[in-house]
């Protein structure tokens, strides 16, 4: 085949196949496009401590299915042990992240992650965190989202 029916032959299956993709595809999802300045804070979930502030990127935390969503943690904010009911996902973006693992709070044994740190929790496993000064990390997941904690003392949620 020469060179030049060989790229007419490709750019055919190319195009066919790219048709086939776009007929098959029921429901069109619309792109997300997210720079920094068009981040929406608000109050992080009553679930976490005081002081954190979260937006939401992509989907809904209390519904099945993905989303994305980044916490603001202000400098000296403390996480208590807890674990989560499905792998999550953390992504540093700025700031100075410190994680542990365990039943408690052990400031010992934190690690420090900075920006562009990734970190991948399994399901139930315990660990605990702590921003040393104003972080912001950002979560990946499947909903619906949920944080147990080891002690149900910690849970603010829960203290009125």
């Amino acid at each position: 085949m020469s060179g030049k029916l060989f790229a007419v032959a490709i750019v055919v299956v190319l195009a066919g196949a790219g048709g086939v993709a776009q007929d098959g595809e029921k429901a069109k999802q619309e792109h997300i496009l997210v720079s920094p300045d068009d981040v929406k804070w608000g109050d992080a979930p009553a679930m976490l401590p005081a002081g954190a502030k979260a937006a939401l990127l992509e989907g809904d935390p209390k519904k099945e299915g993905y989303f994305c969503m980044r916490l603001k943690l202000p400098a000296g904010y403390k996480l208590p042990a807890h674990n989560h009911p499905a792998n999550e996902r953390v992504t540093v973006i700025s700031g100075k992240f410190h994680v542990g693992f365990g039943d408690k709070f052990d400031e010992a044994k934190l690690k420090a992650f900075s920006p562009g740190s990734y970190l991948s929790f399994t399901p139930k496993s315990n660990h605990f965190a702590m921003a040393s000064e104003e972080t912001v990390v950002q979560l990946t997941t499947i909903g619906p989202w949920g944080l147990t904690y080891v002690n149900p003392d910690d849970d603010p949620s829960k203290k009125k």
